[in-house]
């Protein structure tokens, strides 16, 4: 059977910081992967974004790769000159003598579904908007928000059409802290008790009531929240992974995410007499699997 991998990559500055993303469907099955370097070009994200489709996928398979680059597909298909980039080819390269690949020119933001879902996803990497204007779904309308309806306002989307699956999501985000803040608590000597294992029920917790903070979630039936820190000396940092697991009709994310958020939270509450100059950063979603969408890596 032939894999499909969907891939494009997006740039602010040119060079500037840059994302790339590569949709994968596979045996019925759709996941994503998407990432981001803080420097680089457009032609190294459309690269790198093959890269790592080809990657994903086992030695052997036989791929149909489409690309709105005809910098990657004409370079890779037709022979043109590599002027540039010489490291990116050479592990294209590598990938192609293991894979049988056919390379596929697709006319961008024309409303080819896959690349249209991976442009958005490279430009999410660095804060862009999908660079189409009128993103369209197979076949079918422009797309659009589902928490609105036609008259623009706020519902919360009818899901009973839809069969339960299994979903996961995992999210992150990281509390900075002082040197001396981080020691207190990896030693158990912040006055209020054991932050981080006040933390976690916390975390736990806020993934349980998410539908009674945002509007629009609904409630589900969790199977599993897990919230767990890595202690970060080099950056005076706690990093926090939370993953919400549930078999129900629509997505974890949300619950992921907040149990993060109010981790986060208690770990400042608890640490504030010390240290109020602590700082939340970084709460993500960095991968969901289950649900229409099928699976999205957002970060390794």
């Amino acid at each position: 059977m032939t894999i499909r991998i969907c891939t494009d990559g997006s740039c602010l500055g040119n060079p500037g910081p840059g994302g790339w993303a590569s949709v994968i469907e596979e045996d019925g099955r759709k996941r994503a992967l998407a990432g981001r370097e803080e420097r680089t070009t457009n032609n190294r994200m459309e690269l790198l974004a093959a890269i790592k489709g080809l990657e994903a996928v086992s030695e052997g398979a036989e791929v149909t790769l489409y690309s709105d680059s005809q910098y990657l597909v004409c370079t890779m298909a037709r022979g043109w000159k590599r002027k540039a980039n010489g490291d990116l080819w050479a592990r294209l390269d590598t990938l192609v003598r293991n894979r049988r690949v056919a390379w596929e020119w697709v006319r961008g933001h024309a409303g080819h579904p896959g690349n249209e879902e991976a442009n958005a996803l490279a430009s999410a990497q660095i804060g862009l908007p999908p660079e189409s204007g009128d993103r369209q779904g197979p076949g079918g309308p422009p797309l659009a928000l589902t928490h609105v309806d036609a008259q623009g306002r706020a519902q919360m989307v009818d899901v009973g059409g839809k069969e339960p699956t299994v979903r996961v999501a995992v999210a992150k985000g990281s509390v900075r802290m002082k040197p001396e803040t981080l020691r207190l608590v990896q030693q158990g000597q912040v006055e209020k008790g054991d932050v981080l294992a006040v933390a976690r029920v916390a975390g736990i917790l806020a993934a349980k009531r998410t539908a009674e903070l945002i509007p629009l979630c609904h409630p589900l039936p969790l199977d599993q929240v897990a919230v767990e820190f890595e202690v970060d000396g080099v950056q005076s940092a706690i990093h926090i992974i939370a993953t919400a697991k549930t078999s129900a009709r629509t997505g974890v994310e949300m619950e992921a995410l907040t149990a993060v958020v109010v981790a986060a939270l208690t770990i400042y509450d608890m640490a504030k007499a010390v240290d109020r100059g602590m700082r939340i950063e970084a709460v993500r979603l960095v991968s969901k699997r289950g649900g229409k969408s099928g699976d999205i890596v957002l970060e390794p």
